[in-house]
């Protein structure tokens, strides 16, 4: 049975609902959440009922509703179990329910919804140590807020036109200065304005992407992407990573046997694992990609959390965007509700983007992109992450240890940026699972797989594990497992 069976709520004493109108909308809930997974056992109608302290005869009442309305099904002697269901709209099972094998097999159904949906519904940060977002008390309102009032002071005439395919112009160029630094050539036309990175995989995938065609992407790696790549028929080839950042042998055996079409990666403190690109790493790639003919995306989204003097190389530094598409945002560093990203490549690339971009969405809105170059060219920004930066170190140190504590074992040990990888050493969906019951939300590993293997490796926010009950709930369930493992050990080692 699944640890999320742990911990149930009791019903609430005061609602107006029957007591079996409230088990029913606590396992639907839990169903379409996927806190509780097709194929999965529902608890026993006896332990249900002592968890709840309610009758069997409500159990048996609630459980039979949910047969009824298609949430479950009774098998005879073995129980109830949850049942698979069909889409209730286009990203309920995710993008990837038509993936194929190259051999032509169906390909299990890609389900990040879990994750995402819980994401936008999270409530006090420190409760959600799987987020991807740094917590909003962390974030300098004042700064959007005092962009905001200065472009209200100015003509509103501005305001009326219907902008531009590639993005508001002076935008463009201030991001041109932002690339310089970088040491990253590229003009206003071969920059185009997206409403952030998923935006940007999104035109890529449909202007490069065919049915059949592989895409190699990090195992583990950022997980909404793969679902796009997925829907375009892609064959979606996992790299796998060590402690130092992507294997390249394994990646060079990938590349001979499947001639990608391109490689998708994060070549500054990379999601999940925190490792970043070394100058011999990165020369490599792109002597496989020249080689082999295939295009690099660079998604460095996370590359304003990395100080100046963290020892990174960026692809498109040595690519000069001949061959390397790089992408950023700043939606980590701003406010995700910011939907201001970009695209940098060769100007025939960025044409065809402006294409795409124009049959799907005509422009992006200027609002935002005006708003963004106001906090970008008054001087605070800079300082803003510099501080951000420092108020990460010492929590990324304390969640490390604190992780160690707990009974997890981490992969590396990253010196910048906002995440852990780490290793639980027991089922990490069945950890997240009980996590949600328990009111935090948990980020398992087999979400970042393109596969959705199943794993014991977790992905931790170290600015979101603040809560003080987090690290005796990490504890107490990892050795919960291990109590329940070791009888089964003992009974294994006992001679016939």
């Amino acid at each position: 049975m699944s640890a999320a069976l742990d911990q149930i709520p009791a019903p609430h004493e005061a609602s107006s609902l029957t007591l079996v109108e409230q088990l029913v909308q606590w396992a639907r809930r839990r169903i379409e959440e996927r806190v509780f997974r097709p194929g999965m056992r529902m608890p026993s109608i006896r332990k249900l009922a002592q968890d709840k302290g309610v009758s069997r005869f409500t159990v048996v009442e609630a459980y039979e509703r949910l047969v009824a309305q298609g949430y479950l099904e009774s098998r005879r002697g073995s129980g109830f179990y949850v049942r698979e269901r069909a889409a209730s709209g286009p990203g309920e099972r995710g993008t990837a329910a038509g993936q194929q094998t190259r051999a032509g097999a169906a390909a299990r159904p890609i389900d990040v919804v879990w994750l995402v949906r819980n994401t936008l519904h999270a409530g006090k940060s420190d409760k959600g140590p799987g987020l991807g977002y740094l917590p909003s008390h962390w974030l300098d309102g004042e700064l959007v807020a005092s962009a905001l009032r200065a472009l209200a002071r100015q003509s509103a005439g501005q305001w009326l036109g219907t902008g531009t395919a590639q993005g508001f112009l002076p935008l463009r160029q201030q991001l041109q200065n932002r690339l310089e630094e970088l040491e990253i050539g590229a003009t206003p036309d071969q920059i185009v304005l997206t409403s952030g990175i998923t935006q940007a995989i999104d035109f890529i995938a449909r202007l490069y992407v065919q049915p059949g065609d592989a895409v190699i992407v990090g195992d583990p790696a950022w997980f909404q992407m793969f679902g796009r790549f997925a829907a375009q028929g892609a064959r979606l080839v996992g790299m796998p990573y060590t402690p130092a950042g992507p294997d390249l042998d394994a990646l060079e055996e990938q590349v001979k046997t499947w001639r990608p079409k391109m490689l998708v990666i994060n070549s500054v403190l990379h999601n999940p694992t925190g490792t970043s690109l070394s100058p011999a790493q990165a020369f490599r790639i792109l002597r496989l990609a020249e080689e082999y003919d295939f295009v690099v995306v660079e998604d460095d989204i996370y590359g304003d959390l990395c100080p100046p003097s963290h020892p990174v190389t960026r692809l498109a530094t040595l690519d000069q965007l001949k061959r390397v598409i790089y992408l950023s945002s700043f939606s980590k560093t701003l406010t995700a509700n910011l939907r201001v990203g970009f695209v940098a490549c060769a100007p025939e690339v960025a044409q065809a983007i402006g294409d795409q971009k124009i049959l799907i969405s005509m422009t992006t809105p200027e609002l935002n992109e005006r708003l963004l170059y106001k906090i970008l060219t008054e001087g605070h920004y800079r300082r803003y992450v510099e501080r951000l930066r420092a108020r990460l170190d010492p929590v990324r140190e304390q969640t490390a240890r604190m992780l160690e504590r707990a009974g997890f074992s981490l992969f590396s040990m990253p010196t910048a940026g906002m995440f852990l990888w780490a290793d639980a050493g027991v089922d990490a969906d069945a950890f997240a699972a009980a996590g949600q019951e328990a009111g935090f939300l948990l980020a398992p590993g087999s979400l970042f797989s393109p596969h959705q293997s199943p794993t014991t490796w977790m992905r931790f926010n170290v600015a979101n594990c603040g809560d003080p009950e987090l690290p005796r709930f990490l504890a107490d369930y990892i050795e919960s497992r291990h109590r329940v493992a070791r009888p089964l050990k003992a009974q294994a080692d006992v001679p016939n």
